[in-house]
């Protein structure tokens, strides 16, 4: 079974074992070719360990049950994507409304700002620029499409 192929069968195992459990769903199956599996999940309330633990012992079962690796020989993480990941769900755009964003666009242009809404097809942010008297807000509407990237900023 080729890699792409593994990882759609992955992937179709995690959804029926999420299936459940609605306040959670996958992110990302990022098979590496030394069959090392890494699992991304993600919640509506975020991820514990213990749901990553339980996750990771019902689908190395799996794995190991349906013949996707027939010879045992892998290993597998299961977690939730790092702070450093980019947003690439939907779910995790409004998970995470109201927090400071970094935003890169297609076309290059980089700015921060608050994360104020998120549609269909779209996304609204705030940024402010200056200090003091010349403090001034400016909002975006993005498409999705426009974008390349969106990381959450960890502010202090």
């Amino acid at each position: 079974m080729a890699t792409e192929e593994k990882t759609l069968a992955v992937q179709e195992l995690v959804k029926n074992l999420l299936a459940d459990e609605p306040a959670f769903f996958l992110v990302r199956v990022h098979i590496r070719p030394i069959s090392n599996i890494s699992v991304y999940i993600d919640g509506d309330a975020g991820v514990t360990i213990e749901k990553c633990v339980r996750l990771n012992r019902a689908l190395y079962k799996e794995i190991v049950e349906t013949g996707i690796y027939v010879d045992g020989n892998f290993a597998l993480e299961v977690s939730s994507p790092g702070i450093d990941e980019p947003l690439v769900m939907h779910r995790q755009y409004i998970k995470n409304i109201g927090r400071m964003v970094e935003i890169e666009t297609n076309e290059g242009a980089k700015f921060d700002g608050k994360l104020i809404a998120v549609g269909d097809n779209d996304i609204e942010v705030e940024e402010e620029k200056g200090k003091g008297k010349k403090k001034e807000t400016i909002r975006h509407f993005l498409q999705f499409d426009q974008l390349k990237s969106t990381t959450v900023k960890i502010v202090f």
